[in-house]
């Protein structure tokens, strides 16, 4: 087994009523303001208070309605911790916040009163027990609980179903209302101003730079415009020139409310996750509220937009939310005595991938969004007010926020169509158990196909996405013509069940020839009339690419402070052309990185060409031999060089000498309408040398076995190339003064803290024994060291 990792009281004071917080509204219209927030909802209003916090006091908050009048004052008021470590580091900071401002007397109706999280089946509590183990050595205290120790801190659930439990003292409750009404409180007090029912109605750009917005009332110029605006932000970042895509869609979104049940309900009562049930509950004056995140949601608002006046455009499904409940009483059987629970359906924005949507578009500079809080604004709102209000005011993210970035899609999420089946199954994911690399959507799919999908689904390709583009995972062997389409079986922590295709798959590799379809890939041509496209390249790349034409070099595209923006290869095709490859999830992130780094009317052109070409890696030993006899072009190629030559009868086909595997082989470029003729020629003349099609998932372990690091696991824009393994790569000694040089000789000699090492395991049984998937801890001498990044 194969690992990379890294190792390293007061008295209450009497909260004004929301009409009393209406009046700090001003009615004298401003015309301009450093920066103008949309919404004025929990998240907004957070905004608006971390930037004034900061100095920063000409800020201008504009809402359509009343303060907080969106879906800020529903939902459960839940802030939990029990998450992926970057979720849990920005709602560490909101119960933190909540906390300082209920200690300086402000009723927030906060209570820490932990959570237990309940497990009814053995993968559950494997599932468990992986973030047990991830969220410890930072600091999460996180208790397992038998049956008995779950019933006597909560004597109202039923045990006897369960397999164990989670608690999770730090977790708390809190009254949405309140802290939705402090936050813009405050933000008054610090000197933002707030405008009520008041429509911002475009954003207006100049160089695809924000200089003001359009309102029903007059116009604001303002530097920067941050979109908040809930359920309405997809609709106002169409209104935008350029658009700006935010791919959220709002969600009906159910809990119900007992009242007084038989027995008193303590409100010290832990908050209970029944997640293999789909329900959640707290203590809510003195009875229980209930909530869900259901397998399958409905979308809301489904003949049009989202009205202004949403809440009588609601109904309640009752037949939806029959089954729901009967689980809910069956986990909490003293709700048989409630005969009429009151049932709130309270919309909320969720995104393609259930994450937050947070940062600067891409397609306009001070352009910022936060929002698609995905059921629960109220847990994220603090820490998203203060990353988003830092970002703002530095330039750049001082956290981890890579998982929330609107660059991970791409206008196809944007659709509406697309939206409202995606979300149908997003609501559910977050209360499904994620196996990993093994949890695939089923909404909204077959959107972004490579030419040869039709082909390689008729081989017994099973797939996934990624950036909505249908890639072979693996193949399965025993597919035969006219069966159903092969899908990914279901999930486990153990050896998967694809395992042995895989292998398969692996032994063509480094015996034969495997075809990999890697079309996915994002890809780029930089050019320029004379020696421009160079010198950009040298300022924003750590390697020296002045390389001979016809060369390849990998390189890094690094910050100021060292760490990775980018991870690709660069292919010289002629003295001021270049042609770069990168990793399918930078497609809309490095070209806007890239763009934004573009010097002032420098003639540097960037074009996006990844659905022009087909990309086959053709990897093993014999690709040398497969390939001779389909080319009458010496194939010979030196390691990281590239030329041109004819497949079969397919002309200006790109053959690269590299495969992503650390294997021999080559990467073939193929104009897209060539596509299937060489895909054919390949695994027809490749018979006499063993060819097999193989899927992205044995490439990513074969890139493991040869300590290949990669985005999004190994690299970071935390993660400098010296940390990484890739201090090879870093022509310090060059001339030019790229972005980065300084922080990565200072690293270099004062050397790393922490540092990409490879791990290969002896003693344990890949049959029997859970797989590590990354994000395991690593002790040494029982002190934690370090976090797997990638496994195989």
């Amino acid at each position: 087994m194969l690992l990379q990792c890294y190792l390293r009281h007061c008295g209450t004071k009497t909260l004004p009523s929301l009409s009393r917080i209406q009046e700090y509204s001003t009615n004298n219209f401003p015309s301009q303001a450093q920066v103008v927030i949309a919404g004025a909802g929990v998240v907004a209003n957070s905004v608006a208070y971390h930037l004034v916090k900061s100095g920063w006091k000409d800020v201008v908050v504009v809402e359509q309605d009343k303060i907080g009048s969106g879906s800020s004052h529903f939902g459960s008021g839940i802030l939990g911790l029990f998450k992926p470590i970057a979720h849990r580091n920005v709602i560490w900071y909101s119960i933190s916040l909540y906390k300082e401002l209920q200690n300086m007397g402000y009723d927030v109706g906060m209570r820490q009163c932990g959570s237990l999280n309940l497990a009814q089946t053995k993968d559950r509590l494997i599932a468990l027990k992986r973030r047990v183990a991830y969220n410890t050595p930072s600091g999460l205290n996180c208790v397992f609980l038998n049956r008995k120790e779950v019933q006597e801190l909560h004597p109202y659930i039923k045990t006897d179903d369960i397999e164990g439990a989670v608690y999770v003292p730090e977790d708390a409750v809190i009254d949405p209302k309140s802290i939705c009404d402090v936050l813009a409180l405050l933000a008054r007090q610090g000197g933002a101003t707030y405008i009520e029912n008041t429509t911002v109605q475009q954003v207006f750009t100049n160089n695809s730079c924000v200089y003001g917005v359009e309102t029903d009332k007059g116009v604001i110029n303002c530097e920067y415009f941050i979109n908040c605006a809930g359920m309405w932000a997809r609709e106002l970042g169409l209104q935008c020139n350029p658009k700006v895509r935010i791919p959220a869609y709002p969600a009906e979104h159910f809990y119900a409310v007992t009242g007084t049940l038989s027995q008193k309900m303590n409100e010290t009562l832990p908050i209970v996750r029944d997640y293999d049930s789909h329900t959640y509950a707290r203590e809510y004056n003195n009875g229980l509220m209930i909530g869900w995140f259901e397998p399958e949601a409905k979308p809301a608002f489904e003949k049009g937009k989202v009205p202004k006046d949403w809440e009588k455009h609601i109904n309640v499904d009752l037949k939806h939310i029959e089954p729901l409940w009967e689980n809910a009483v069956s986990r909490f059987p003293i709700l048989k005595s409630c005969s009429s629970p009151k049932v709130v359906n309270s919309p909320d924005n969720f995104t393609p991938d259930g994450r937050w949507i947070l940062g600067e578009a891409p397609e306009v500079k001070n352009y910022f969004v936060a929002c698609g809080m995905n059921g629960n604004s109220l847990q994220g709102a603090g820490g998203i007010g203060k990353a988003v209000a830092d970002w703002i005011i530095e330039g750049e993210p001082k956290q981890d926020l890579l998982p929330f970035i609107l660059q991970r899609f791409l206008n196809v999420h944007n659709g509406r169509h697309y939206l409202k089946q995606r979300i149908k199954e997003i609501v559910g994911k977050h209360y499904s158990i994620l196996y990993p690399f093994q949890c695939e959507y089923k909404y909204a799919r077959e959107l972004r196909c490579s030419p040869l999908y039709s082909v390689l689904e008729t081989r017994g390709a099973v797939f996934g996405i990624k950036m909505a583009y249908e890639r072979a995972l693996y193949f399965d062997s025993t597919y035969k013509r006219g069966e159903p389409k092969r899908e990914m079986p279901q999930g486990t922590f153990f050896k998967p069940h694809f395992f042995d295709f895989m292998k398969e798959e692996y032994v063509a590799c480094i015996e034969g020839v495997g075809i990999i379809d890697m079309s996915s890939f994002s890809k780029v041509e930089i050019k320029s009339s004379g020696n421009e496209v160079v010198e950009y390249l040298q300022r924003i790349c750590s390697n020296d690419i002045d390389i001979p034409v016809g060369s390849i070099v990998h390189t890094g595209m690094q910050n100021v402070r060292g760490g990775y923006e980018n991870d690709c290869m660069l292919v010289r095709q002629s003295p001021n052309s270049y042609f770069m490859v990168s990793p399918t999830s930078q497609q809309t992130r490095v070209y806007e990185w890239m763009k934004r780094n573009l010097p002032f009317k420098a003639a540097v052109h960037l074009n996006d060409v990844t659905s022009m070409y087909t990309v086959l890696n053709v990897v093993g030993p014999k690709a040398v031999k497969l390939l001779s006899e389909l080319s009458n072009s010496d194939l010979n190629v030196a390691p990281f060089s590239y030329m041109k030559v004819n497949i079969g009868y397919a002309s200006d086909v790109m053959v690269m000498s590299f495969t992503h595997t650390g294997e021999p082989g080559y990467c073939l470029y193929i104009p897209s309408e060539y596509a299937l003729h060489v895909y054919y020629k390949l695994m027809s003349v490749g018979r006499d040398y063993g060819v097999r099609d193989v899927g992205v998932m044995t490439q990513r372990f074969m890139r493991i076995e040869r300590f290949i690091p990669f985005w999004a696991e190994e690299l970071s824009s935390f993660t400098t190339p010296f940390e990484a393994g890739n201090g090879w790569s870093v022509k310090i000694e060059k001339k030019e003064n790229f972005i980065g040089k300084a922080a990565l000789q200072r690293q270099k000699e004062k050397g790393v803290q922490k540092q990409l090492v490879f791990f290969h395991f002896n003693n344990i049984d890949p049959d029997v024994d859970i797989w590590p998937w990354g994000g395991e801890p690593v002790y040494r001498n029982n002190e934690f060291v370090g976090t797997v990044t990638s496994a195989g």
